[in-house]
């Protein structure tokens, strides 16, 4: 069956299998240094709060799905063949899911630890989701650009 026949189902099910692929314990630990570092600037500022939290779990958020999913797509050996070769044949669609779970993740985080409602939440969680999205399907383009030419 050809890339072209699958259902909409099945293109789902691959880009949520494509972003399994990704050095997700790295990334954890780079989320992990970058949310502590984060907290460490705002324990100095001397504000503290509960929403002194939100920032910090925002960025290690972000920079944990960023190291995941693009550490995903420039890997040569990590997950199935037909998987990693479906993602780089769909770059943005695979980007997807690590997307839309760092907007739900952050949107609860920015809910939960800050100060804003979820309405507010969930559009100050657009622009990271929409930069992890953007910066994915770039780097996936160009590594199969790059492969093709």
């Amino acid at each position: 069956m050809a890339h072209g026949d699958l259902s909409r189902r099945e293109n789902q099910q691959l880009a949520v299998a494509s972003a399994t692929t990704g050095p997700w314990k790295a990334a954890a630990g780079v989320g992990a240094v970058v949310g502590a570092a984060a907290l460490g600037v705002e324990v100095v500022t001397g504000q503290w709060s509960l929403s002194m939290l939100a920032g910090p779990a925002g960025w290690a958020l972000f920079f944990f799905f960023l190291v995941g999913t693009v550490g995903g797509r420039l890997s040569r050996e990590t997950g199935d063949r037909r998987i990693r070769r479906w993602a780089a044949e769909h770059p943005w669609r695979s980007a997807m899911p690590a997307a839309g779970a760092l907007l739900v993740l952050n949107t609860l985080a920015q809910t939960l630890l800050g100060d804003a409602g979820l309405i507010g939440a969930f559009l100050l969680s657009l622009l990271p989701a929409g930069l992890l999205l953007a910066v994915a399907g770039v780097v996936g383009s160009v590594k199969e650009a790059r492969k093709k030419g």
